[in-house]
């Protein structure tokens, strides 16, 4: 007999496809954007699809859930360690400690001077939301490093051994 849990991750993982399939359905064969959906910046002759409200509504509740799930499951397993292994469960937290040391880091790093676009009068060019575009992206490097240099590593330590 499986597990429950396995059964209900089965079915919401097809359920999670096929919302993500009529949305994509929804995106592809929509039809074009009619009225106020329309873009009058964008050349007339680019396809504007109907329904981009719904494809990037569904990106959002995806990242939400997988966020969600992500933080709720450490915390499940970080609970059920804390009561077999509590040493063991601490060390868990390095992973964590360090993730957030490079978000800061990332964020420190960050500018908070407004880039100079020509043509553009839109409010995303403020301090904050370039700090958190230099973050992600500091982030993204520093991470990246770091696996790279993981890799490296653990094949000198594997041909060493």
């Amino acid at each position: 007999m499986t597990k429950l849990s396995y059964k209900v991750s089965y079915y919401v993982l097809y359920v999670i496809f096929a919302v993500i399939l009529a949305v994509l359905g929804l995106f592809y064969l929509g039809g074009n954007a009619q009225g106020d959906a329309v873009l009058m910046s964008v050349d007339s002759e680019m396809w504007q699809p109907a329904q981009t409200d719904a494809l990037i509504y569904l990106m959002y509740a995806l990242f939400v859930v997988a966020v969600i799930a992500t933080v709720a499951a450490f915390l499940f397993q970080f609970g059920a360690a804390l009561k077999d292994n509590p040493g063991g469960a601490l060390k868990s937290l390095i992973g964590v400690i360090i993730l957030a040391a490079v978000v800061v880091v990332a964020w420190m790093m960050g500018s908070d001077k407004p880039l100079d676009i020509p043509g553009y009068d839109g409010s995303d060019n403020v301090p904050f939301w370039l700090k958190i575009t230099d973050m992600f992206l500091y982030s993204i490097y520093i991470l990246f490093g770091a696996t790279v240099l993981a890799i490296i590593f653990s094949s000198i330590k594997k041909k060493l051994s």
